[in-house]
């Protein structure tokens, strides 16, 4: 590789680029698990126990999905995961 005229090697300015498009999207896809999140906790506020279920499916998709890729570490995944169900077996009850 050939330097540029400010000092930094091409291979040192791929990097960057490639790690400010995986912070988009890793972002992107925390943010969207978030929101699913919130979605379960708001329906077993309102009792409502169908939409949690429903939610609740969507969150361990979401979740699953990103400790595969290793966006979030699979233990983080599996105890959020753990955490949704026990609440919405509590709502069931």
């Amino acid at each position: 590789m050939t330097k540029l005229k400010t000092g930094r090697h091409t291979s040192a300015l791929k990097e960057a680029r490639k790690a400010e498009k995986k912070t988009e999207r890793n972002s992107s896809i925390k943010s969207k698990i978030k929101n699913t999140i919130k979605k379960v906790e708001d329906a077993i506020k309102k009792n409502d126990v169908k939409v949690a279920i429903e939610q609740l499916t969507i969150a361990f998709s979401e979740l699953d999905k990103a400790a595969k890729k290793n966006i979030v570490h699979s233990k983080v995944a599996s105890s959020q995961k753990a955490r949704l169900s026990k609440l919405v077996a509590k709502l069931k009850k």
